[in-house]
């Protein structure tokens, strides 16, 4: 097979084939570039691992010299490694090796070995693939394990025995459902089977690691796709068992409620075709999460899951710390989402009783992320019924319009309060206190219920009345 390379790559190619023969030491272009060249995937990639059949540091060091590059190497002497930025390539240096694991650990002991040692230690055969930089077979594809094959048969299968390639690194378990995901690619059985009786040496893996892949997962075309191999295969208990809770149909009296874990699949899907924010994806993941802690039945009522999405918020806390995701305002951001999720859907139940005053507090309540409210709530509509699909839309596009009413008249979306808590201090003379809280919790709710208007003056002439109900006076 003949690779596609354009002038530039053709340059670097011939430039590690020189230093190859200078240092007489073979060398090869391994793993994902060669996979997405031979996919047609990396005409934005610009990243390049090399494998040395000696020392990637050394190597690193002769290219750059080579190249005349004005960037140092950077090398990391205890795993032998180095890292080459040249334009725009980076270019990842290191020596082949064989390696071996304990059973309590994901780092190998590592020692000097040849290209079908390194070959050997890669987690899929689309990744052992390499290129031969060397003059006397340069250019040529190195497929000790049928990659190319599998690449169009669009299948993921590990070089070696499944079970102790995910046992050695149980990280690979989340790379094959990543990649799975990503590539459009199905999991061999016997693959899929080693990821299914290894999955609880996932539990090694630090969080980090593990929602770096499920971010990426995340963030791909379909992700519905890998939440469902991880579900498939055991480890979404593992890794979100509240999200794997969600699974599974129960039935009182002849009644049944949705699945709501595939019915979260396709909000998900849903909300990647909308947007490609990975906060308002976790938003989309998590927005029912609560739902299997607040499920009741109740006899002529059926199914109800009252304020699931209050219990939300605080679940959707527990998981990022548990994971290790930011704490900072990406956590607020998807917590309100899940707070007011429902609450959009509610107000147009019936359109003559949206009262301005529901509008408003909405419109203070979601602020700056109103429009991404509105997202997760269109995508949240997964109804196959096209009457009950249109209806949805049409409620959608009319709190639309209310909404732009109520902002273009009241000023809320982005709303500072027309008196503050060191405003009301300043005029009675007093100290922070709980009164301050009250007296500003009053403002705010008179003006959101229609009471006064979002004015200076009202609110003084308001607040002096409530003060007065609370034994403060000028």
């Amino acid at each position: 097979m003949s690779l596609p390379i354009d002038s530039k790559e053709k340059f670097i190619f011939e430039a590690l084939r020189d230093v190859s023969t200078q240092l007489n030491m073979k060398t090869y272009v391994i793993g994902g570039y060669v996979r997405d060249k031979i996919l047609g995937r990396n005409k934005k990639s610009k990243d390049m691992d090399i494998v040395t059949i000696g020392s990637g540091i050394q190597f690193a060091e002769a290219l750059s010299q080579y190249l005349q590059s004005n960037n140092q190497v950077v090398s990391y002497a205890r795993f032998g490694t180095a890292m080459l930025q040249y334009n725009e390539w980076t270019l990842e240096f290191v020596g082949a090796r064989k390696e071996s694991y304990q059973s309590d650990s994901r780092k190998p002991t590592v020692e000097n070995g040849s290209l079908e040692d390194d070959q050997n230690r890669r987690d899929f055969t689309i990744n052992a693939l390499a290129i031969s930089m060397n003059p006397e077979d340069f250019g040529q594809i190195l497929d000790p394990f049928q990659g190319i094959q599998h690449i169009q048969e669009k299948k993921l299968k590990t070089p070696l025995n499944p079970e102790i390639t995910f046992s050695d690194d149980p990280l690979r378990m989340l790379r094959a459902i990543r990649f799975a995901t990503q590539l459009q690619f199905q999991i061999d059985p016997e693959t899929f089977d080693g990821i299914k009786s290894q999955k609880d040496r996932i539990k090694i893996i630090s969080q980090e690691r593990i929602n770096a892949e499920l971010n990426k997962i995340l963030l791909s075309e379909k992700p519905s796709v890998g939440f469902s191999l991880l579900f498939k295969t055991g480890l979404l208990e593992i890794i979100l068992p509240e999200l794997n809770a969600m699974a599974g149909i129960e039935e009182m009296n002849g009644i049944a409620h949705k699945d709501n874990f595939w019915h979260t699949l396709q909000v998900l899907d849903n909300m990647s075709q909308k947007s490609k924010d990975l906060w308002l994806r976790w938003s989309a993941l998590l927005h029912d999460i609560a739902k299997p802690l607040t499920k009741r039945f109740y006899p002529g009522q059926g199914w109800t899951f009252h304020g699931h999405e209050f219990l939300g918020t605080k679940v959707t806390a527990k998981i990022f710390q548990r994971l290790k995701l930011p704490l900072d305002h990406k956590l607020k951001f998807v917590q309100k989402m899940v707070g007011l999720h429902q609450r959009p859907i509610l107000l147009t139940k019936d359109r003559t009783e949206i009262t301005d005053s529901a509008i408003r507090r909405l419109l203070f309540d979601a602020g700056e992320d109103l429009e991404s409210l509105l997202l997760l709530c269109e995508a949240d509509t997964t109804t196959t019924n096209p009457i009950k699909k249109r209806l949805y839309a049409d409620n959608l596009q009319f709190l639309r319009q209310r909404l732009e009413e109520v902002e273009k008249k009241d000023h809320l979306r982005l709303w500072q309060p027309p008196l503050t808590g060191e405003d009301i201090m300043e005029i009675f003379k007093i100290k922070p206190s709980k009164e301050v809280g009250i007296l500003k919790n009053a403002i705010k709710d008179a003006i959101l219920d229609g009471i006064i208007e979002n004015n200076y003056e009202e609110a003084y002439q308001f607040l002096l009345i409530e003060a007065a109900k609370l034994g403060l006076k000028i």
